[in-house]
């Protein structure tokens, strides 16, 4: 009964948080954690970087939870997919000596990842309604759930996509730390590709951003890049992470543990975030499943 009555007034402080503060509360999350992982990291100083990573990348989804149970909202995790790998990456660059590797190809990577990771977040903090807001797919897992819902929050929303942005962050290590080589033609592939991968994601979700703004009563987007696929934003988002692993084509010997990041973060888009949405869409939208049964699941193509 307690319980309830706590829940009842988190719900209702909640719906009285604007979103700028809703933000501000993000961000101190965001940053406790941070400094934190900081500090731990002294302790680890004598530990191998990849070691260190995954620790320190736990801890912090770790204690990212926690600010979302306090807040009773797993969507205090979203921006975590794109505010990490940024961290990850300054962390392996200032973690390498410079003789070990290109500076050149470093700063090409680490600036392709901030363009991605600044417009991901930019365009998650544009939807996000605050914390009196929580993504449809948690609303459903509690509802399924029940009482295992944090359960199955920790490990599904919030454990499971860190491991997996982890694993795809993993084949940029040695082009970051130990390929000394000059840039040539796989790094201009590499780039173009995740340049590429930046510009659909940027179109589609602009695309899906005025659609949803001048028609709120109005089925669903199939025009633009949605024409040609009911998620173009998710193949920019897929294409982006294998442009990341092109960069380890530079290196004279492919490391087994650097090809499972790029085939599963296919595998979750393919077989979990796409069957989820059009499920969704099948059972709200009128109309939707023609379009399902014509366009491309993800990458852009002609109607069937």
């Amino acid at each position: 009964m307690l319980k309830r009555h706590n829940d009842q007034k988190l719900f209702l402080l909640k719906g009285k948080l604007s979103k700028s503060v809703s933000l501000l509360l993000c961000c101190l999350g965001y940053l406790s954690a941070f400094i934190i992982c900081f500090l731990v990291k002294g302790i680890l100083k004598d530990s191998h970087p990849i070691f260190i990573t995954i620790v320190l990348d736990i801890l912090a989804t770790l204690l990212i939870f926690l600010f979302s149970v306090g807040f009773n909202n797993s969507s205090f995790y979203d921006p975590y997919w794109s505010v990490a790998p940024p961290v990850i990456f300054a962390f392996w660059i200032f973690s390498s000596s410079a003789a070990g590797s290109n500076l050149y190809r470093q700063a090409l990577i680490m600036v392709l990842v901030l363009i991605w990771s600044v417009r991901l977040t930019w365009n998650w903090i544009r939807r996000w309604r605050g914390l009196k807001h929580e993504d449809w797919r948690y609303i459903d897992f509690r509802k399924r759930y029940g009482r295992y819902y944090w359960l199955i929050s920790f490990l599904g929303i919030h454990l499971l996509p860190t491991l997996i942005v982890l694993m795809a962050c993993l084949p940029a290590y040695f082009p970051i730390t130990a390929i000394s080589k000059p840039l040539n033609l796989v790094d201009f592939i590499a780039v173009l590709v995740t340049l590429m991968a930046v510009v659909i994601e940027t179109v589609a979700d602009q695309q899906l951003r005025k659609f949803l703004a001048k028609n709120v009563h109005q089925s669903f987007l199939k025009e633009g890049l949605w024409k040609y696929s009911r998620h173009p934003n998710y193949f920019g988002e897929v294409l982006f992470w294998i442009g990341l692993f092109l960069f380890s084509m530079n290196s004279s010997t492919i490391t087994w543990w650097i090809i499972p990041g790029p085939v599963v973060m296919v595998l979750l888009f393919v077989f979990i975030s796409i069957p989820m949405i059009d499920k969704r869409m099948l059972e709200r939208k009128e109309g939707y499943r023609e379009y399902y049964l014509r366009t491309s699941g993800i990458i852009p193509w002609f109607k069937n």
